[in-house]
């Protein structure tokens, strides 16, 4: 009687199935997401942190503005959850690839300009790609493992409350930052007063030490996917010629027009490639999980308005000089006060 109903019933198509059990997608994407939140509640802070201590230096007001969005964040949260969570590993291997050698060309070009006129332009581009690395490489370590989501139970729940500290860090940062710093109250901003530039080159290196291992654990994913030599040389010729080219153009064309629309486009031009890549050597699932980037790459960038703005325009304000002598003149500061 069973099998009679079954028969009428369709079957799900194999390319829209999971890669892993529902449970352990949903924690990685929820890794991911944490990731993603760490990442932006962090630069929000250095960027606040750096903006207040340029206004103090100049006696003048500084320039705040509210961060108020607080119900768009969380949307943006499960949206990104969801959606780190349904790309597959494949495909999560290449946006890590693409970001890790547009961040290689980056550095390499832009090697006379100061950390914060380039890298700091990167670490707004990477959200989406850093929570891919997360997806690719989580599935890449628990690959095999008997009990896999107990130990993604513990990522995500570590994960979680690192994101919360950030959160709060970056709200106390928002409101209580300009009074602390000045009167001495808590030492969180003390310490963001004496350290804030830290910040900054703490997220390089762990996003160094993130991508690097994602990039093993992509490339592995990649090539698992392939039973002869030549059929890995079939995808790998092309997929590096079209970045490659992509990625030249890309750097041009933020040359010509270094604004957040710039880079918006250049994101629609680099998943169309890949899109325009997978029809010809991928798989209907792969094109399935393209889409879903772009939906992805708009939930992380078009909330962080605000970062893009700073990241293309705040060291334009800034000068150089006032980078470099930052340490000293925090240093002055503090002893004016005590």
């Amino acid at each position: 009687m069973f099998s009679f109903i079954s028969w009428f019933i369709p079957s799900v198509p194999t390319w829209l199935t999971l890669e892993t059990s529902p449970l352990d997608c949903a924690l990685q994407g929820l890794v991911g997401a944490c990731g993603i939140s760490i990442l932006c509640n962090l630069l929000r802070v250095y960027l606040f942190v750096e903006a207040q201590s340029y206004a103090d230096g100049k006696d003048g007001p500084s320039n705040k503005r509210s961060h108020s969005g607080g119900l768009i964040h969380r949307i943006q949260f499960w949206i990104l959850t969801l959606i780190i969570g349904l790309v597959g590993s494949r495909v999560a291997s290449l946006v890590v690839l693409e970001f890790c050698l547009r961040a290689i060309s980056t550095r390499l070009t832009a090697a006379q300009d100061p950390l914060t006129d380039s890298v700091l332009q990167l670490l707004v581009q990477c959200q989406f790609s850093l929570g891919c690395a997360f997806n690719c490489s989580l599935q890449f370590l628990h690959e095999g493992a008997p009990q896999a989501w107990l130990s993604l139970l513990l990522a995500a729940g570590l994960s979680w409350f690192l994101a919360s500290q950030c959160s709060r860090l970056r709200r106390h940062v928002m409101s209580m930052y300009p009074i602390h710093s000045t009167q001495r109250y808590c030492g969180v901003c003390i310490g963001l007063l004496t350290s804030g530039p830290s910040i900054l080159t703490f997220l390089c290196s762990a996003l160094i030490i993130t991508f690097s291992v994602a990039s093993i654990a992509a490339v592995s994913s990649i090539n698992r996917h392939f039973l002869s030599t030549s059929e890995a040389l079939r995808f790998w010729t092309p997929l590096t010629i079209c970045y490659t080219l992509l990625i030249i153009y890309m750097q041009e064309e933020q040359r010509r027009q270094p604004s957040g629309q710039a880079l918006l486009n250049t994101v629609v031009v680099r998943l169309g490639g890949l899109l325009v890549l997978m029809l010809t050597v991928g798989r209907w699932a792969d094109v399935l999980h393209i889409l879903l980037c772009f939906t992805g790459e708009a939930a992380c960038l078009l909330p962080a308005q605000d970062l893009l703005e700073s990241a293309y325009k705040g060291a334009a304000d800034v000068p150089r000089h006032v980078t470099r002598n930052e340490p000293q003149r925090r240093q002055k500061k503090l002893e004016k006060h005590d």
